[in-house]
């Protein structure tokens, strides 16, 4: 005799803010569903005699009260829901059974058939909620509810608005260039964008994904004619966000850290068009991060001051103190230095800083292509002529540069 078809569950979303919640138990289950609860807004009661670091941090923030005992007959009167989660069985079931008798919905951690409730996978992607169920196979709800939202946040999912999207620019902060440490923001911006406006240290590979309709246009081959380099830029973003376009402006790194990220706000903000930051993760530390150089470290840095080289010390443009920098005794991140390093580093020793201080030179950090070369201060210029070391890189100059295992002591 074939076993009868399970019964589907019916999906609902719950409004909670400002209705009563019990949970009952304050281990590890509660500890994962309890922010969704707060973040619902719902007046959440605790009921249980311990609770795990985390959920007692939330209830000394106020998120929730919490009544340090056991459970007991009435705990869920004025609930609309209930978290059942405590590890006795017998507790488990007699608040099911109460839950029952005042028709209040409930989970439960330990017996899920005997529950009202179930609990979907959920996830979130800008303003949409993905709730799944799959039954009795919550690691199947979990990967498909992953999916799902990674489908949304990539643009891989196609999911149109069917209202009118926000025209303007979005200033995108693309990261040091492995195009997977782009922001989520800045990944779904540029899958809804009509134009792309692409730096050349921008992550390069998010570009070939684009559908053919988008408009990719590289800063680097803008014709200035008359124009500044930045001033074409601006001029570019300005006419295509007036045009009516959604216009992503993918920069490398974050815009706003030697990024001309301010400026290009500036002259949009002139011609009173909306602008979105999305920062991103900057160079200055992800690079050392990847090449196993941590900017600081216990007992070794407890300050790292990042800084641009693009002007040598000697140069009446420069607005850097560097005499201040050699006496600092953290670490010195260097970028855009390729070209004046030799020169910094004999203005550093000759301030004071120490002519064996490690150097770490990283190039092409977190892309494929990515290499380091160790030296000191006193080898840091003759050693990037010799290795050849070309833009983009990033100088670390410090004894964190000596605090990981990749550290090459053949300087």
């Amino acid at each position: 005799m074939a076993e009868p078809a399970p019964v589907a569950a019916y999906p609902v979303g719950l409004r909670l803010t400002g209705r009563r919640v019990v949970v009952l138990g304050g281990g590890q289950v509660a500890q994962r569903r309890l922010p969704a609860l707060i973040a619902a807004g719902a007046d959440v009661r605790l009921v249980s005699p311990s609770a795990t670091p985390s959920v007692e941090a939330m209830a000394e923030a106020g998120e929730l009260r919490w009544e340090r005992r056991r459970y007991r007959p009435g705990d869920l009167d004025g609930a609309w829901y209930a978290l059942i989660s405590t590890d006795e069985p017998a507790a488990n079931e007699a608040a099911s059974a109460e839950a029952e008798e005042r028709r209040v919905w409930a989970v439960r951690s330990d017996d899920a058939e005997a529950a009202s409730a179930w609990t979907p996978a959920t996830g979130r992607s800008e303003g949409v909620t993905v709730a799944v169920l799959t039954g009795q196979d919550p690691r199947r709800s979990a990967a498909v509810r992953d999916a799902i939202v990674e489908g949304l946040r990539d643009g891989s999912l196609a999911a149109p608005h069917h209202r009118a999207r926000h025209k303007g620019v979005a200033l995108v902060g693309g990261g040091p260039g492995d195009p997977d440490l782009i922001t989520v923001r800045g990944r779904r911006l540029l899958a809804e964008a009509d134009v792309v406006i692409a730096d050349r240290l921008g992550p390069r590979d998010l570009l070939d994904e684009l559908p053919p309709h988008v408009e990719v246009i590289d800063a680097a081959k803008i014709p200035y004619g008359r124009f500044m380099a930045q001033e074409a830029i601006n001029n570019a973003l300005i006419e295509h966000a007036k045009a009516g376009k959604a216009v992503v402006r993918l920069k490398g790194g974050d815009p706003f850290v030697f990024g001309r990220g301010m400026e290009e706000v500036r002259a949009l903000a002139e011609h009173g068009i909306p602008c979105t930051v999305v920062p991103g993760i900057s160079s200055s530390i992800s690079v050392p991060g990847a090449a196993g150089i941590p900017v600081t470290h216990r007992g070794v840095a407890h300050e790292f001051t990042v800084v641009s080289g693009h002007v040598a010390p000697d140069d009446q443009r420069s607005l850097i103190d560097w005499a201040a920098l050699a006496r600092l005794r953290g670490t010195l991140v260097l970028l855009m230095s390729v070209e004046n390093i030799a020169a910094i580093a004999a203005t550093l020793i000759r301030h004071g800083r120490p002519a064996d201080t490690p150097v770490a030179v990283v190039q092409e950090g977190t892309t494929a292509a990515q290499r380091r070369v160790d030296a000191t201060l006193a080898t840091a210029g003759e050693r990037v002529k010799a290795e050849g070391i070309r833009p983009p890189a990033v100088i670390v100059i410090g004894e964190v540069v000596t605090v990981g295992p990749a550290a090459d002591t053949d300087n």
